[in-house]
């Protein structure tokens, strides 16, 4: 197997943060890798609908001097025939395989197979890329990880997976509220190393919170694959009734004015008030803009 980016567990603290200081590098000084990637082929396999994932990772490997070949899972083989044999296939026509599927296994299944490095660019347990995203906005905003924490406010997913590793890896403080658990999502093995590390605090309010943290972040409480399916509905209602209480608004922020955070897509009047998105503490856009960056110094690790 190659070096395999599926979670953020591949890293060391050392390797995380020299990719995130390599990516505010990258961002500063883009000229300087215009052609760090010449004639490198990334394959983009999409199972799951994409913004941030397809524009960032296509404009990356483009300004670095690579290319980008997108292929729709669904309309491709790769739905017809086992995992294996297409993986073998298709990593002997490209240097990285960026895939965002729907099922963690199947992601092991590409990686086991391909003879390239395989990026997960989001499945149901992982989100690595966005991790990534977050953590070089931090580290971009207060110039150090130290004294800093983060709160987690949403339902516990891949998103919040790929955050719980990297902060217990750079020794940042990460309190949780995450009154609903997505089964699919649950890594038992990662939790308790979580709990164990001293890093992160499961918190059952955000009042509790907001008073002692530098970032507030949030996510949506319904996939973006379910938000508008009808047999999905009940289980909507369900969540909004539960998170409507924990949403990001001027009311439970009080007096505090933490950094606001959101990986997008922003589903407005749920998770968070509108105002907050475009308030001066928001830094949503410049977490979403950091993306390519970051993909872009992770491509760099992984092609050096």
């Amino acid at each position: 197997m190659s070096n395999h980016v599926l979670s953020l567990k591949e890293f060391d603290k050392d390797s995380l943060l020299s990719i995130i200081k390599n990516g505010i590098e990258v961002k500063q000084n883009p000229y300087l890798f215009y052609q760090a990637c010449a004639n490198k082929g990334l394959l983009m396999l999409f199972q799951k609908t994409s913004t941030r994932t397809n524009l960032s990772f296509q404009s990356g490997i483009n300004q670095m001097g690579g290319y980008a070949v997108t292929m729709d899972w669904d309309s491709s083989n790769f739905s017809l025939s086992p995992i294996k044999y297409e993986a073998r296939y298709a990593s002997r026509n490209c240097d990285v395989i960026m895939a965002r599927l729907k099922k963690h296994s199947d992601l092991i299944e590409l990686a086991t197979h391909s003879s390239v490095p395989v990026i997960n660019g989001c499945c149901n347990k992982y989100h690595p890329c966005q991790a990534l995203a977050d953590l070089m906005t931090v580290y971009e905003v207060k110039g150090t990880f130290s004294g800093v924490t983060i709160t987690y406010v949403g339902i516990h997913n891949n998103v919040a997976n790929s955050l719980i590793e990297g902060c217990i890896s750079l020794g940042i403080k990460l309190l949780l509220i995450t009154p609903i658990v997505n089964e699919d999502s649950w890594d038992e093995e990662l939790m308790k190393k979580a709990y164990m590390s001293g890093y992160v605090e499961k918190v059952n309010t955000l009042s509790d919170a907001v008073s002692r943290t530098d970032f507030l972040y949030t996510d949506t409480w319904v996939d973006m694959e379910y938000f508008y399916d009808m047999s999905y509905q009940e289980e909507k209602s369900r969540r909004i009734q539960l998170m409507m209480p924990f949403q990001i608004n001027r009311m439970n922020l009080g007096d505090d004015s933490p950094y606001i955070m959101h990986d997008m897509p922003i589903h407005p009047g749920y998770e968070i008030e509108d105002d907050l998105i475009e308030s001066h503490n928001s830094i949503i856009y410049q977490q979403a803009e950091n993306r390519m960056h970051v993909q872009k110094s992770l491509l760099l690790y992984l092609l050096q």
